[in-house]
């Protein structure tokens, strides 16, 4: 008996021009050191890496974000999944979509729609515009950091911030630490570590935030 590889296919889309970009990815490629899938425009790829411990690692460039993020992921559950997501940290906006082929592109078209109407909102005209001249980009108005400082002890107070720690009782104050930085705020819980990082270096990137109604440290 012949046993058919698995395969599975994997979707991002182009910071630079948009455009949806999608490939099969085959047990039998796990022999390379490293995959790359790489847009029609030039101006993007992710990278996929396959461990010897049973992992693979993607980096994957963000719609939002000036730098990609990097996930890890067990091989079973990258081959094994109808439909399985991966979101920017900052955003919560699908960024990789990992699974059956007509269910990514499924994806990849509702989280196109979800993207234009953040654009839409923020005055964004097109998807190049977003990370046009990103290097010599001035930091805009301190007021972003001021608004996400707000938000960050309005969940604190009404007890939204979650954490691994045990369910805290109803208006439980946390014990959070909030680290201030130039381009983001870093929340860190001081029993068990676990944190989240909100950029405040862009409208776009800390749009989702701000109309959230929970923090969740991980």
């Amino acid at each position: 008996m012949v046993l058919e590889p698995k395969n599975t296919t994997v979707g991002y889309r182009c910071p630079h021009c948009g455009a949806g970009v999608i490939s099969v990815v085959g047990m039998l490629s796990i022999g390379a050191d490293m995959l790359k899938l790489k847009c029609d425009c030039g101006k993007s790829e992710l990278a996929v890496v396959f461990t010897k411990d049973g992992y693979v690692r993607l980096t994957v460039p963000c719609i939002l974000c000036p730098n990609p993020h990097t996930f890890t992921v067990r091989k079973s559950l990258f081959f094994e999944k109808d439909l399985f997501c991966l979101p920017c940290a900052y955003s919560d906006l699908n960024i990789c979509v990992i699974g059956e082929s007509n269910r990514v592109k499924a994806e990849l078209s509702r989280t196109e729609l979800e993207l234009l109407q953040i654009l839409e909102e923020n005055g964004v005209e097109s998807f190049a515009a977003l990370h046009e001249d990103a290097e010599n980009e001035e930091l805009p108005d301190p007021e972003i950091r001021d608004i996400v400082m707000f938000v960050i002890r309005e969940l604190d107070a009404d007890g939204k911030i979650t954490c691994r720690c045990a369910e805290r009782e109803e208006n439980e104050e946390g014990n959070y630490d909030v680290e201030i930085n130039a381009d983001h705020v870093r929340v860190t819980c001081r029993d068990c570590g676990a944190s989240r990082v909100i950029p405040t270096d862009s409208y776009l990137a800390a749009h989702a935030f701000l109309n959230s109604d929970s923090l969740t440290l991980e």
